[in-house]
């Protein structure tokens, strides 16, 4: 048998660090981005004898795990034990224990059995190793922010929040992200609404408003995708419509509430500003000109109704968000990878970007501090240039990035999108974050990308 360990002081009681790692999103936020592993999602968090199963893939391997939750012991301790899986045996025993005042020390401890025998160890065992420290410290150091941040808001106690967008990319960090919190989650659900859904159909102009009625907060991400094709006109109506349309149907659903919730986070983008070169953009800049300043125009102007019936608004300017596994990032991930990447078009259009863990922040932010409302640019305090971009990624990669894409190619193969949302930008800067003091964890490049790549 062979043995695991590693431990991490944290600024936190031990019973707030167990707590966390039992409620409802606490396991998939501690699966690394960089790891093809979705398990379903949990809505009762962990207990004595509940059990998770998930596939985890390697390259074309495809493994399937099952581990059962045992050995709680209140405050201090609990285990997950292989019920299924590639090991002959694997028990992760998570331990927690008071140091000082205040301070714990968490410690993961696994014991476990590798597949044939002596040539398993000999072939394997220390890329195990290996693989187990990267993702501890990934573990470690998420848990520590997830803490940090659920911490700024803790003495206003746990909000009952419903979520549009709740399967998207940012919706199902969130979800997760919240209920780590000990946020009670409501994804909006087009299809039949089940146990703690709420059933709405913005196509059809349909909304169960009576689940809204005693909620404190709702988060609104739910719009198309602005990178699935070339924006035809068919396409930008489509587009236009799914942020305006659906937008005005739950703001206009909750005005009429008799116990409205206290706030509404409603996703926006900074394609409010347009093509605006060089020029530092704070929340007072004007909306540009375009096909994306105007959707961003209609789509914050659809919140009105909420607005106007005391519901505190806020309309997140979201920037490129960072993530492994979707958007902009993990598109360009292959071709980087291959050493085929490089600038986009001339390099010089500026990136205002954002990761996707300070975005989790950001969004309950937005929900517990009543300072903010009205437009809110979500984007980290450093914009860079294109090609400083693709040379940071190149170097987080350990990969050439001098392969440009040049702007005839993006306009042939993407016309007017590729337009907008490659070859244009503008330097968007996080005034009214930073006026709040919001505690950026990566607000530079490099760092972001190392922790979202795990490098």
């Amino acid at each position: 048998m062979a043995e695991f360990i590693r431990s991490v002081i944290l600024p936190f009681p031990a019973d707030e660090a167990y707590r966390w790692h039992l409620r409802p999103g606490a396991f998939e936020r501690l699966i690394p981005p960089w790891e093809d592993m979705v398990p379903p999602p949990r809505p009762e968090g962990i207990h004595e004898g509940s059990r998770v199963a998930f596939t985890l893939r390697k390259g074309p391997v495809r493994l399937r795990w099952e581990a059962l939750h045992r050995d709680f012991i209140e405050g201090r301790q609990f285990r997950d034990e292989q019920v299924r899986g590639p090991f002959p045996s694997w028990v992760h025993t998570h331990s927690f224990r008071a140091d000082g005042a205040g301070d714990s020390v968490m410690e993961d401890r696994i014991v476990y059995g590798l597949p044939f025998g002596p040539l398993g160890r000999l072939l394997g065992g220390a890329m195990l190793e290996r693989d187990l420290a990267r993702l501890f410290a990934f573990r470690h150091r998420r848990t520590a922010q997830d803490l940090a941040r659920h911490a700024r808001f803790a003495a206003l106690g746990p909000m009952r929040i419903a979520l549009t967008g709740a399967s998207g990319l940012v919706g199902s960090h969130l979800r997760a992200f919240l209920g780590g919190g000990g946020h009670e989650v409501f994804p909006m659900v087009r299809r039949g609404a089940e146990q703690r859904e709420i059933a709405w159909n913005p196509a059809k102009g349909t909304l169960d408003a009576e689940a809204l009625e005693g909620l404190d907060g709702v988060v609104h991400l739910a719009g198309e995708n602005l990178s699935a094709g070339r924006w035809t006109p068919e396409v930008k109506a489509s587009i236009l419509n799914s942020r305006v349309e659906g937008t005005r149907l739950l703001c206009e659903g909750l005005a009429k509430l008799r116990r409205p919730p206290e706030v509404l986070v409603s996703a926006s983008a900074i394609g409010w500003y347009g093509n605006a070169g060089d020029a530092e953009l704070d929340e007072t800049a004007s909306a540009g000109q375009g096909f994306l300043p105007e959707v961003c125009a209609a789509w914050e102007a659809a919140t009105e109704p909420a607005r106007a019936a005391g519901i505190r608004v806020v309309n997140l300017r979201i920037g490129v968000v960072l993530a492994a596994k979707g958007g902009a990032l993990a598109r360009m991930l292959t071709p980087f990878k291959l050493g085929l990447g490089g600038p986009v078009g001339p390099g010089r259009q500026v990136m205002s970007w954002i990761a996707l863990d300070d975005l989790m922040g950001i969004i309950e932010t937005a929900l517990c501090d009543s300072r903010l409302s009205g437009p809110v640019n979500a984007t980290a305090p450093e914009p860079v240039r294109q090609a400083e971009f693709a040379r940071t990624l190149g170097r987080v990669l350990h990969r050439p990035s001098f392969a440009p894409l040049p702007p005839w190619v993006v306009k042939a193969a993407f016309g007017e999108m590729g337009q907008a949302l490659l070859l244009e930008g503008a330097r968007v800067l996080p005034g009214r974050l930073l006026d709040a003091e919001f505690p950026f964890q990566t607000p530079d490049l490099e760092g972001a990308l190392r922790s979202e790549l795990g490098r």
